[in-house]
């Protein structure tokens, strides 16, 4: 089996939709995904990630799944430096790399701060969302591993976010999303590529040959969008810090 974890494309979050470089970087990618045959295509109810799949699916002529669980990962918690709570995954490095707990796939959600929001049960929603859908396709969680009941090479291909696709790949991967939140970028438009590997007979695992592949959009010589990055150096014109 095959997953294809895309991000939206160059967000306009006032209006959740794609700015006008979103919208050529959804054409482009579409141009790539309608070469891929997929069994099925599954979509965050939010607008931008319906607007990134609507040219592939037209083009096409499919629709996808609309799966509440991949909106954006939403739990918050109340980051040390801020007054209100804040979103999960966006923390200052100084303050969440200081407990190794949150470098654990096992013990992060023991964290004080993240036991203090609603993150373990978002968590839980998402990747239990996830694991019933690809029991329908034969893959069914035991473990840390899958039992495979019915082995495939289907691809499925999910319309997401950032925050979510983290979550999905720490739950297939077993790592902590701390360490993928902070230390990955999948820029937008980006395609993420996870397959099974199925060594001995009836047992899968999962492991990703592409993070964040961005090559439809070199190929039009159109430059990867900025979203999802801070500053690269402090005091960057037009850099981010919070």
């Amino acid at each position: 089996m095959k997953l294809l974890i895309v991000r939206h494309g160059d967000p306009d979050y006032s209006i959740d939709s794609l700015t006008e470089k979103g919208w050529r970087e959804v054409e482009y990618l579409s141009e790539r995904l309608v070469k891929i045959p997929a069994a099925a295509y599954f979509c965050s109810p939010l607008g931008r990630a319906k607007d990134t799949a609507r040219p592939t699916l037209e083009k096409l002529g499919r629709t996808a799944v609309e799966c509440k669980w991949l909106r954006e990962f939403q739990a918050r918690i109340p980051r040390p430096d801020c007054e209100e709570d804040s979103i999960c995954w966006d923390w200052l490095p100084q303050d969440w790399t200081k407990d190794p707990k949150l470098f654990s796939h096992r013990e992060w959600l023991q964290n004080e701060v993240i036991a203090a929001g609603d993150v373990a049960q978002e968590y839980h929603w998402v990747t239990s969302g996830l694991d019933e859908l690809l029991a329908e396709f034969g893959y069914r969680r035991e473990g840390a591993l899958y039992r495979v009941e019915r082995g495939n090479n289907d691809t499925l291909v999910f319309f997401c976010h950032f925050g979510v696709e983290c979550v999905l790949l720490s739950h297939l991967l077993n790592l902590s999303p701390m360490v993928l939140w902070h230390g990955f970028v999948a820029l937008p438009s980006s395609v993420t590529t996870v397959i099974t590997e199925e060594r001995r007979e009836g047992t899968a695992s999962f492991r990703v040959n592409a993070f964040g592949d961005i090559s439809h959009l070199y190929a039009h010589g159109e430059p990867p969008a900025f979203s999802a990055r801070f500053s690269e150096c402090y005091g960057d014109e037009g850099g981010r810090l919070d």
